[in-house]
C-alpha cells in the first residue's frame, strides 16, 4: 500500500474504537487524511516493545521501507524517536534500562487528544512538546500557523521539527526552544493549551496564561499505573477544573520527572475509596467526607 492507503486504513481502525474520535470532527478527519504523518517521522525509529534479544527493535526506512510505513500508521503503537535525551543513538542497542525521552504518539491517541481539545479556526493555541512536529502540523491546519505556538525543550528535536514543517511549504508556527513548564507569556493569553508531555502537577504558568473559559488538555500522572488525560476549563484567574477523560501513557515533562508524594499532588488515599459489588457488577467511588476513615 502507498501512504494514502495506509492513512485511510488507519482511520478506519480508529473509527472502530469506542468514543468515535472522528465523530463530529469533520475537520479532524480531513486533516488526518491530508497531513502526511510519514513526513514527520525520522527514518530510524525504535519499536517500543522489546524483541527476543532484549533490545528495542530499530526500524530503518532505508533498509525496510514497507515495515517502516506499516509502523508509522500503526494505530495503537507510538514510535520512539529519542532515548536517554539523545545519549543512546540508533547505532547503539537500546535495552530495558534505557528511558524513552521523545516519541511520536500513536495515531489513535493523536486523534483522541485533538478530538477532546477541539480547537476552532483562528484561536490562539499553545502546544507543549513539539516533538516531531506532526501534532503541530495538524493544529496549524486547523487554527492557522500564525495562531499556533509550540514549545520544545530539546534544540535538536526542535530544529528537526522546524525543518519538517518548513518542508511542507506552508507557514510555520512559532517554535520556542525552552522548558514548556513556564508556558510562553509573549503570545498569551491562549484559548487552548495541549501538552504531549505528562505532568504531575499543572504548572501555574499554564493557568495564568489562559483566557477565561479556555481549555487545557494534558496527561497527568496518577497513582494507578496509567496516566490520565485531563480536560480542564480555565477561569482566567489562575484556576482550572475539569475531568479525567481517558487512560493514556506519556513521557514526563523534563522538569517534573522527579517523583513527588501523591498526597502532595492532591490524590486521595486508598482508604478514601469504597467498593460496591453485586450481581450486576461493581463500582468504585470516593467515600463521602463524613464517612469514618481507618488509620494505620
Amino acid at each position: 500500500m502507498d501512504e494514502q492507503q495506509h492513512a485511510t486504513a488507519c482511520a478506519r481502525i480508529i473509527d472502530t474504537y469506542r468514543g468515535g474520535y472522528f465523530n463530529d470532527r469533520a475537520w479532524l478527519r480531513e486533516a488526518f487524511g491530508s497531513v502526511s504523518r510519514a513526513h514527520f517521522v525520522p527514518d530510524q525509529v525504535w519499536w517500543p516493545q522489546r524483541g527476543e534479544d532484549g533490545l528495542y527493535p530499530l526500524i530503518d526506512r532505508t533498509l525496510d521501507p514497507e515495515r517502516w510505513l506499516d509502523a508509522v500508521y500503526s494505530a495503537r503503537t507510538p514510535l520512539i524517536t529519542q532515548i536517554e535525551d539523545g545519549a543512546v543513538t540508533p547505532a547503539d542497542g537500546a535495552t530495558a534500562s534505557n528511558a524513552f525521552t521523545s516519541s511520536i504518539s500513536c495515531a489513535a491517541v493523536v486523534v483522541q487528544m485533538l478530538h477532546h481539545l477541539d480547537p476552532q479556526p483562528g484561536e490562539n493555541v499553545l502546544e507543549i512538546g513539539t516533538g516531531t512536529g506532526y501534532n503541530a502540523a495538524l493544529l496549524a491546519h486547523r487554527v492557522g500557523a500564525r495562531h499556533l505556538t509550540t514549545m520544545e525543550i530539546d534544540p535538536a528535536t526542535a530544529d528537526r521539527a522546524r525543518r519538517a514543517l518548513h518542508a511542507r511549504g506552508v507557514p510555520s508556527p512559532t517554535i520556542a526552544v525552552t522548558d514548556g513548564e513556564s508556558g510562553y507569556a509573549a503570545r498569551a493569553p491562549y484559548d487552548r493549551l495541549i501538552s504531549t508531555a505528562c505532568v504531575q502537577q499543572i504548572p501555574p504558568a499554564w493557568l495564568e496564561q489562559m483566557r477565561p473559559g479556555g481549555t487545557i488538555l494534558t496527561p497527568v500522572a496518577t497513582p494507578f499505573g496509567d496516566d490520565a488525560l485531563a480536560l480542564l476549563t480555565t477561569d482566567g484567574h489562575g484556576h482550572a477544573s475539569g475531568r479525567l477523560v481517558a487512560a493514556v501513557s506519556f513521557m514526563r515533562l523534563r522538569s517534573q520527572r522527579e517523583p513527588r508524594p501523591w498526597r502532595d499532588l492532591g490524590w486521595p488515599r486508598l482508604p478514601d475509596y469504597e467498593l460496591t459489588a453485586g450481581p450486576d457488577g461493581q463500582s468504585v467511588r470516593q467515600r463521602s467526607a463524613c464517612a469514618p476513615r481507618e488509620t494505620s
